[in-house]
């Protein structure tokens, strides 16, 4: 497999990268990301404490698209690029690859609200997995071989990109280029996507051989169990039913991704699977970075569900009328492909659904969805890169430690790189990203 990891520091490209790798020592340090007697950030009482509710009517395509959640979500991100680092912005949660299969939704909606708590797909995986035989089980192990290192070359796949990214912040561009070229971001981003459409079709086929093979019983037991409510899930370890022990780690994530999507798939609806948050787009500038990484590593950890929301909204509020209108020009501007990307997404889960009832989705087609998919993200992140880097050049010294004590994350030190949210020790040897940028005039 050709990787970005071949690990050479003297290969490095230049452009200030011990700028946007590191950032500089006083603003954009953002120190070790284990910290254990850091006081955790937005964890909450249990659910069960205080009682159910219905989330289902709060989250909604129609919210997620909204202006409001749109540019609050965008100045989230926009806060954690400019104080962040190249390593930060590569951060990703798995599940935010290949997300056609209701996950998402299903935590958005919990009605226990432990949607964002690690407990969740520990719980709802243990149930799928307990309730599998053998056989099925193995379906899922073969599958997280075959696909675990094209999940880690889709993951390294975003590097160049983010580099990139980090390049138009830092004002590093080719010289004489007018910056990004947003079409060639677009058909970059693009291949990115069309990677992902072939590793969601090839899940769903085997997702789909699995749920047809249900027996009346294992139908009975998923059915006691209701989409978007943890309350309603027997306490199952999952740890009987894992991949055994020395397993290379991308194989165990996939494996247990496929377990806990199994049941938001099969449980679902076409609607659960067009669903996505806010943040889905865009993800190259070190947002879950900054709202994940106090979660990491332990076992119960709410995220605040509002975090995003009120940093976006005090990032806004330190910004001067001038870079406050670089963020909230993009809703506008982002309309049109947001609106084209749910018309995509409910597409692509079309076609995949046909796998529970036997039928084989035109993969082609399927291919080119995916691809168009990747472009429109290209375009809106480009959009964001272009302001993001504005606002970073043009900050105060009054502005940047009011940003970094809004960012919350002192006693933190991102890795040189992740793949998803597995720290790399080294930073990795990267292609040239002139490409990227307008060509010199």
């Amino acid at each position: 497999m050709n990787s970005f990891f071949s690990i050479q520091k003297s290969l490095l490209l230049p452009f200030t990268l011990a700028l946007c790798v590191s950032g500089s020592p006083s603003f954009a340090q953002d120190r070790r990301n284990e910290a254990p007697d850091r006081p955790p950030r937005g964890n909450k009482p249990p659910r069960e404490e205080r009682g159910p509710r219905d989330d289902s009517k709060k989250y909604s395509l129609e919210q997620a698209v909204s202006d409001n959640a749109q540019l609050h979500t965008i100045s989230f991100s926009g806060l954690a690029f400019v104080t962040g680092d190249f390593g930060a912005s590569t951060f990703i949660p798995p599940g935010k690859v290949c997300d056609f299969f209701g996950f998402q939704y299903m935590r958005d909606i919990d009605a226990a609200q432990k949607g964002h708590n690690p407990m969740f797909l520990n719980r709802v995986c243990g149930n799928v997995l307990k309730t599998l035989t053998e056989e099925q089980r193995k379906k899922f192990a073969d599958l997280a071989v075959e696909q675990a290192p094209q999940l880690v070359a889709l993951a390294e796949k975003r590097f160049p990109l983010i580099y990139a990214f980090c390049r138009e912040k830092e004002g590093a561009i080719p010289p004489q280029s007018n910056g990004l070229n947003q079409q060639a971001v677009m058909r970059y981003v693009g291949d990115i996507f069309e990677k992902d459409a072939e590793l969601s079709y090839r899940r769903a086929q085997v997702m789909g051989e699995v749920i047809r093979s249900f027996t009346p019983e294992q139908k009975a037991y998923l059915g006691k169990m209701t989409f978007g409510n943890f309350g309603s899930w027997p306490d199952v370890d999952a740890s009987p039913y894992k991949m055994p022990r020395g397993t290379e780690k991308m194989i165990n994530v996939a494996y247990m991704t496929y377990g806990s999507e199994l049941f938001s798939w099969y449980a679902g609806s076409l609607d659960a699977d067009t669903y996505f948050c806010p943040e889905r787009h865009g993800t190259y500038f070190g947002g879950f970075y900054m709202k994940d990484m106090p979660a990491m590593g332990k076992k119960d950890f709410d995220i605040s569900t509002s975090v995003t929301g009120d940093s976006g909204k005090e990032f806004l509020q330190i910004l001067d009328e001038k870079q406050r209108k670089a963020l909230t020009s993009i809703p506008d501007q982002q309309r049109r492909n947001m609106t084209e990307i749910i018309s995509v997404r409910r597409a692509m889960s079309t076609e995949l659904r046909k796998f529970m009832k036997g039928e084989t989705p035109d993969k082609k087609k399927f291919l080119e969805l995916g691809r168009r998919y990747g472009e429109l993200d290209g375009a809106i992140s480009t959009l964001y890169a272009v302001a993001f880097g504005k606002i970073y050049q043009s900050l105060t010294p009054e502005q940047r430690p009011k940003l970094m004590k809004l960012r919350n994350l002192d006693g933190y030190t991102s890795a040189p790189a992740y793949i998803y949210s597995a720290p790399v020790k080294e930073a990795p040897k990267l292609p040239n990203t002139d490409a990227f940028f307008f060509p010199p005039k």
